[in-house]
């Protein structure tokens, strides 16, 4: 499944209303660590095909989702299933750390 993107219009739509799990990337532009993460999360999407979505948030356009998860530092990868946060990861990492830190099984 392609990478998405989502802001605070669309968040609730493509992470909690998803009939997936879904993987946040929460980001900025700016950031340097958050554009080494980018590659790693478009590789775990493609290894996990249609079970699994992948979506990035840029917090400085969704300050309100960012607030509402209490996102104090990116990047932040979190795991949400059901439309809860199920785990998450700070910093930049490859993809085996992230799915792992995560609970995915990224064989």
């Amino acid at each position: 499944m392609p990478v998405t993107h989502a802001d605070d219009t669309t968040f609730d739509r493509e992470v909690l209303q998803a009939t997936v799990p879904v993987v946040v990337d929460f980001w900025a532009p700016w950031c340097g660590p958050c554009r080494m993460v980018a590659p790693e999360l478009e590789a775990l999407a493609a290894e996990h095909g249609e079970a699994l979505k992948v979506v990035k948030v840029n917090v400085d356009e969704a300050p309100g989702v960012a607030g509402r998860y209490g996102i104090a530092g990116i990047p932040t990868v979190a795991l949400f299933r059901d439309g809860r946060p199920v785990a998450a990861t700070v910093g930049a990492k490859p993809r085996r750390a992230i799915a792992a830190e995560l609970g995915l099984d990224a064989s």
